[in-house]
């Protein structure tokens, strides 16, 4: 079995090779080893048993997409140019199919929702849940997507198999690859993105002026570090209890630029570790030191909860498996870097900083 965004971490490639969107991701060997693993615990995404965290449960409101309040009409045709290097015409938007949950994301806020036909399994919002799944073991069906029709598609340099991926465009749609989000720098690039694939340029401005303006004012809420105490350090880990995956955060992980916009200190990155992830060890641990760690809620679960987490070897010695301080982030949003950033902010800050609003 390949990496799905279920399983992944972020930021795999989950095509078996190059392919016209796009060339093997900084994980590609990563993924390829630990695949094996993968394959013979299957593709259940853990079980629901896990104790909670001790943070603040991931806030429902996150669960839902708020599109923009003016209706917006595409102007069509336009040529854009796809992340791949392709130059793509999309002449109708009345058939949308967006093949990861961040590009479902943007396209709802956009207030395109009406028009999607069908949804990744990673697009988990309330608004996306009754449409037609168009992955098989994760992995994108060109057979279920030629199926439904579509007029355009939308695609990540991740998605895959190449050869899915290829039998689309062979059909003659329109797709659009759109360069994956790693920072928070990069949300208004995927929404200009998106919207001018989709003829809504304008409805782009207006919701990047939105997403800036509600990122701003959550970052504004991070309290100051008092009475001399220091950012606390946060450990992005991400875990597959089902497949044995337990791997720490780096620099790559896409994780570095939200725990900074929450005023902390990304522990992988600032330990050293200059890549996107690397299999934990209680060496690792130890040097990154984290005061807090932060997941996503199906890995938490996969583990068994928090008090499944500390048995992971080397977590109980560190500060933040001392005191259980542990932040669970939902993972259909966390590391989207999109119109829904700001919650994803305010809930990491509220769980770091909790009642008093001092770093404990």
């Amino acid at each position: 079995m390949r990496f799905s965004q279920d399983f992944a971490p972020p930021g795999a490639d989950r095509r078996p090779g190059r392919g016209r969107a796009g060339a093997r991701g900084p994980l590609g060997i990563l993924a390829a080893a630990l695949a094996l693993a993968l394959g013979l615990t299957g593709c259940g995404a853990g079980t629901d048993q896990g104790a909670p965290s001790t943070g603040a449960a991931p806030g429902a409101a996150a669960d839902r997409i708020e599109p923009l309040t003016t209706a917006p009409r595409p102007q069509l045709p336009v040529t854009v140019k796809s992340a791949d290097g392709a130059e793509v015409t999309v002449t109708s938007a009345d058939r949308i199919v967006p093949l990861t949950g961040g590009l479902s994301e943007i396209v709802f806020t956009l207030g395109l929702g009406k028009r999607v036909v069908a949804r990744d399994i990673t697009a988990t919002f309330e608004q996306a849940a009754k449409l037609p799944v168009v992955t098989r073991a994760h992995d994108v069906s060109a057979e279920s997507v030629l199926s439904l029709k579509p007029t355009v598609v939308l695609a990540e340099t991740t998605t895959g198999p190449a050869e899915a991926v290829d039998q689309i465009r062979d059909a003659g749609i329109p797709l659009v690859v759109v360069a994956p989000a790693k920072q928070l720098s990069d949300v208004g690039r995927r929404i200009d993105t998106v919207a001018a694939a989709l003829g809504v340029p304008e409805s782009g401005t207006e919701l990047n002026s939105r997403t800036r303006s509600r990122i701003d004012t959550v970052r504004e809420s991070v309290p100051a570090p008092a009475d001399g105490r220091k950012k606390p350090r946060v450990a992005f880990l991400y875990l597959r209890g089902s497949a044995s995956v337990y791997l720490l955060g780096g620099r790559e992980s896409g994780a570095s630029s939200l725990l900074e916009a929450a005023g902390a200190v990304d522990a992988g990155k600032a330990s050293g570790l200059t890549k996107d992830f690397t299999a934990i060890t209680s060496e690792a641990l130890a040097k990154a030191a984290p005061d807090a760690i932060l997941v996503m809620t199906k890995g938490l679960e996969s583990v068994g909860g928090v008090d499944g987490l500390v048995k992971i070897p080397g977590i109980a010695e560190t500060p933040a498996g001392m005191d259980r301080r542990i932040v669970s982030v939902d993972d259909g949003v966390l590391l989207n870097y999109g119109p829904r950033t700001d919650r994803v902010l305010s809930e990491l800050i509220a769980q770091l900083y909790p009642r008093d609003g001092a770093d404990k």
